[in-house]
C-alpha cells in the first residue's frame, strides 16, 4: 500500500472536541478500510493566509493537522468524499509519499562520539570522529 499524507485546515472552534472528531473520523476511516495510522500531528490553530470560502462560509482562522497513512488508492477516493461533504473541513490536500515505507525513511546518521575537553579548556566539547 502506498504511504500518503494528508494535511487539513479545519474551521476552529472554542471546543476541542469538533477537531478531534474530525481526526478520529479520518483515522477510522483509513483504519476500518484496512490501511494503517502512523502518524497524527496538531500544527496549531493559525490565521490564514488569505480569507477563504467553504460551504458558502468565509474563514480567517483555521486549524491545522496532518495524518500519515498507508492505504489503497480506492480508501484515498472515498476519503476525499468525506473531507469535501464535511463542513469542518475547510482545505485538504493528500500527498503521495512513496510506494512503502521504506521509500521515506532516510538512513540512520552515523553515531558520533562526544568527548569532553580536559581540564585546559572547559569552554566548550569538541568533537571527535
Amino acid at each position: 500500500m502506498p504511504l500518503y499524507q494528508l494535511f487539513c485546515i479545519a474551521n476552529h472552534f472554542r471546543e476541542y472536541k469538533h477537531i478531534k472528531d474530525l481526526v478520529t473520523m479520518s483515522a477510522m476511516h483509513v483504519m476500518n478500510e484496512g490501511g494503517v495510522v502512523r502518524n497524527i500531528q496538531f500544527n496549531g490553530t493559525q490565521t490564514l493566509p488569505e480569507r477563504m470560502r467553504r460551504h458558502k462560509q468565509y474563514y480567517t482562522v483555521g486549524d491545522y493537522w496532518t495524518m500519515d497513512f498507508d492505504t489503497s488508492p480506492r480508501t484515498l477516493r472515498t476519503l476525499a468524499g468525506t473531507m469535501r461533504r464535511d463542513h469542518r473541513v475547510i482545505r485538504w490536500t493528500m500527498l503521495k509519499l512513496g510506494e512503502k515505507a521504506e521509500d521515506v525513511v532516510t538512513s540512520p546518521e552515523q553515531t558520533v562520539d562526544r568527548h569532553l575537553a580536559t581540564s585546559s579548556s572547559k569552554t566548550s566539547p569538541h568533537w571527535s570522529s
